[in-house]
């Protein structure tokens, strides 16, 4: 019951393939802000319009940022924007990729004001006034001129072009109406779906452009160094290496890297961190953040365009293309609904009269008011407000979901597994032992330094680190080689050395027993050993520890009771594995895993129809587990493009307990869902009963559908407000 602005409202958030065809390589692309395209009903009419010229390959569409993209033939740009304008849109050609979600579609409310009057006015006449014929025909006029030209004006189009869409569903109504003398029904239609166009617009954008307003944190303008001086600049227009001023109280214009000075920062609206955080040199700033309390200079990073909110605020927008099941078989649903409803409505118009003697006019009104009622407006609606104010309050809480398939997966999880360096535990351990055994020239430390500096590993990092502040001198290596999962290995002095684990340590055939005790004594104590090695024997060990997250432990317990096994993949020795995992409470533990072995685990937990397997891992490493996963979830993304890429969850700082918060969100959403839906079926089968016994006017029906229709929008809203 209300135009195609919101019988859908934004169900497709994010880019959507819609390919007429395979695209042409020899095709250009042309990108269209359409202010008047806000959900699949004018999708579906550009669509079949654009499929049948020739000289377009494909086309897409982003519901949300009103955007198309038409691929096409160099000379067919005017035949496209012709099309275009033959169904009623104003197309404008877009020549850089920015945002378009404050091209909000004017709403004037004056129209409305005089056609809910003149509307009104009808009714009470017809009730009141047996005389008054000519004035109901005359005020349903004003009603028509005022609000309902719009309407007819879309529904004739969509007739037009063989699209049965909720416009031209009210304009045959409406129509209808006025064809057997309905009069003020047709007025009062008329202005309760403009009223409901109206007031569904605006309670939608509060989902629409939820996200869009956090790029608003970000300040237009930063203080900037240029040629010695200070000077203030529109933040757009900063190149990355500029160097800023940030006073305390300040947000954050750029995103940056700390040079001068100490402060703390709150980052909730990027990490969701209810904390400040202590911010200094070398520290990373986030566009949007708040300066607490020193000032600070640093030097930026990234543009405004590209900064870490930008790109949270446009994975959000394109979540949407990743839809629920639950949204897709609605969207099913409605394409068989409203054209069986048609058909039925026609029969009840013409079968009581030709086979029972019905009135003609009683019978045509009857099929209006079904038509009316018919409107799968709320049913569709329900899912796509819920779904997309889930994921904007997933975001505020540093929590980016890439599709509203995985909400609605999540409550589902039903096994998660952890990689334990850097996910559970802070992935910066330190350097606690180190054991000498035949280092006759006093040189492992060395040696060791050397091959650790040239690895990004955490565990050589450490050694190399810790080497370093000892002022231990550095060879030359040639000829280095990274060993996945075991170490490094390289050539130095004319003589290869091994930097790696107990596994790497085995492979050579290197380890004594006396070594195996030693290293077994210290990974029950949780350390991680690392050995130097030649081709002949063990030179050196390097016990290395890391230390839990702060919130690990809590985040397992609340995952256990949530009903989710879990469980820790490792690439260190088991020893180690099972001492972190006993510390955190984790069930189960694997060690010494290489990525492939990682794999093969999941896929195996998998093979259980039953499971849902979820991987949390730092995004770039244990890449294959996590893609194999049927949810995976990536670590401290923040700032990170690889690792917002690498996983259909990225938590943006290094909280798990934003996991259990997930899957709480995901239950929450599910059930509003349920909600929604079972109120609209509900409402359309009172009404449909009504309908056909004569009980509801055409008039009540529209208002039901309202009803409805703003019903279920605020009760998906409601999750814009709840934390979980």
């Amino acid at each position: 019951m209300k135009s195609c602005k919101t019988e859908c409202g934004i169900a497709h958030a994010q880019p959507e393939s819609a390919a007429t065809s395979s695209k042409d390589p020899s095709h250009i692309s042309s990108v269209f802000i359409i202010t008047e395209m806000d959900c699949p009903t004018e999708e579906q009419l550009i669509r079949s319009k654009l499929a049948t010229m020739a000289d377009i390959s494909a086309v897409e569409f982003n519901l949300m940022r009103r955007q198309l993209t038409v691929s096409h033939a160099e000379s067919a740009l005017d035949s496209v924007i012709a099309a275009l304008k033959s169904i009623g849109f104003n197309p404008q050609q877009q020549t850089q990729n920015a945002s378009n979600l404050d091209q909000k579609p004017k709403q004037t409310v004056w129209p409305l004001v005089v056609a809910g009057i003149a509307a009104t006015a009808a009714e009470v006449l017809e009730w009141t006034a047996a005389d008054a014929h000519w004035a109901t025909i005359a005020l349903t006029l004003v009603v028509l001129a005022s609000v309902g030209v719009p309407v007819l004006k879309k529904g004739w189009i969509a007739i037009r072009n063989g699209n049965l869409n909720i416009n031209a569903l009210m304009t045959i109504a409406v129509t209808g109406a006025l064809f057997i003398g309905h009069w003020p029904e047709a007025a009062m239609v008329t202005f309760l779906f403009a009223l409901a166009e109206w007031i569904e617009v605006k309670s939608l954008d509060r989902a629409r452009y939820a996200i869009h307003n956090v790029l608003e944190l970000a300040p237009e303008t930063a203080l900037i160094l240029v040629d010695g001086q200070w000077q203030s600049s529109q933040a757009d227009a900063v190149a990355i290496g500029t160097r800023v001023r940030l006073q305390p109280g300040e947000r954050v214009p750029l995103d940056g890297t700390v040079v001068s000075g100490n402060s703390t920062v709150n980052q909730a609206p990027i990490t969701g961190e209810s904390l400040p955080v202590e911010k200094s040199i070398d520290s990373p700033l986030f566009a949007g953040s708040v300066n607490m309390q020193g000032a600070l200079e640093y030097l930026t990073t990234a543009t405004r365009d590209n900064s870490t909110l930008a790109r949270i605020i446009h994975a959000v927008e394109e979540a949407q293309a990743n839809r629920a099941p639950t949204q897709r078989f609605i969207d099913r649903f409605a394409k068989i609904y409203t054209p069986i409803v048609v058909a039925i409505a026609c029969l009840i118009a013409v079968l009581p009269p030709l086979l029972f003697g019905g009135l003609w006019t009683d019978w045509l009104y009857k099929a209006l008011v079904l038509l009316v009622i018919a409107c799968p407006c709320a049913l569709v609606i329900s899912t796509p407000v819920a779904v997309v104010s889930a994921l904007t309050q997933a975001a505020r809480q540093g929590i980016l979901i890439k599709g509203g398939v995985f909400l609605e997966q999540g409550k589902n999880l039903t096994t998660l597994a952890f990689d334990k360096t850097g996910t559970l535990t802070q992935g910066t351990p330190v350097l606690t032992q180190t054991l000498l055994l035949n280092d006759t020239d006093n040189n492992a430390q060395n040696l060791a330094a050397s091959l650790a500096v040239r690895s990004d590993h955490p565990v050589s990092l450490a050694i190399a680190d810790a080497f370093i502040d000892q002022q231990h001198s550095h060879y030359e290596v040639s000829d280095f080689q990274a060993l996945l999962g075991r170490g490094s290995s390289g050539i130095i002095n004319g003589t290869r050395y091994y930097l790696g684990n107990h596994r790497l340590i085995e492979e050579l055939n290197v380890c004594s027993t006396d070594l195996e005790a030693q290293l077994e004594a210290l990974e029950k104590q949780g350390q991680s050993v690392v050995m130097l090695a030649s081709e002949q024997e063990v030179l050196a060990c390097f016990a290395v520890a890391d230390t839990l997250r702060e919130h690990a432990a809590e985040a397992i317990a609340q995952l256990h009771t949530l009903g989710i096994h879990s469980l820790m993949l490792s690439g260190d020795n088991q020893h180690t594995a099972n001492a972190i995992a006993a510390q955190v409470g984790i069930e189960q533990a694997s060690g010494e895993m290489l990525p492939e072995d990682k794999l093969k685990h999941v896929q195996q937990l998998q093979s259980n129809a039953q499971q849902l397997v979820g991987m949390v891992g730092d995004g770039i490493n244990d890449a294959p587990a996590l893609a194999q996963a049927n949810i995976s979830f990536a670590m401290a993304a923040a700032g990170s493009d690889t690792a917002v890429e690498a996983a259909n969850i990225a938590l943006m700082d290094a909280d798990l307990r934003k996991i259990p918060q997930f899957i709480r969100l995901s239950q929450r959403t599910s059930t509003i869902l349920k909600q929604n839906i079972s109120f609209a079926i509900a409402i359309k089968l009172v009404f449909l009963i009504l309908a056909i016994s004569g009980q509801a006017t055409m008039w009540m029906a529209v208002f039901a559908d309202l009803g409805a229709s703003l019903l279920v929008i605020v009760n998906s809203l409601r999750l814009l407000k709840q934390r979980f």
